[in-house]
């Protein structure tokens, strides 16, 4: 049975495999170790471990082929985001979008295309504001 997607927050560790699965699609624990490895070191029965418990808690499926699972998330990447988005706003900006986004533009600073695609986002938002008026 799938669990409520909204009820998720997958840990550091166990983003960094939603990432992985996001990112390349179906993969066995071998190949998810090998990626993760490359990062930094991290043992397999670890990482099969993990996986196992992400499974439990909804945010996992396997299927079998031959001798290996292989494993495929079952959370959608945009809602996961969207959640831990929303939740390190409230806990870190107290909810406001507007210090969030100042704190990233002092921290990197956007090029010439970051910053036209921005001031086109910001005006897409105006619109929808002004059409609702």
């Amino acid at each position: 049975m799938k669990k409520n997607e909204n009820l998720i927050e997958p840990t550091a560790s166990e983003l960094a495999i939603l990432q992985l699965l996001w990112a390349k699609g179906p993969l066995s624990v071998k190949e998810v170790h090998m990626a993760l490895a490359n990062d930094k070191p991290v043992v397999y029965t670890t990482v099969l471990k993990t996986m196992q418990v992400m499974m439990g808690r909804g945010m996992l499926d396997r299927k079998e082929e031959g001798r290996k699972h292989i494993y495929h998330a079952i959370i959608a990447q945009t809602k996961t985001q969207d959640k831990l988005l929303g939740n390190f706003l409230d806990k870190t900006f107290g909810g406001s979008a507007k210090k969030l986004v100042m704190r990233a533009l002092g921290q990197h600073t956007p090029d010439m295309e970051e910053l036209e695609e921005l001031k086109a986002y910001i005006e897409s938002l105006e619109n929808k504001k002004n059409s609702k008026k």
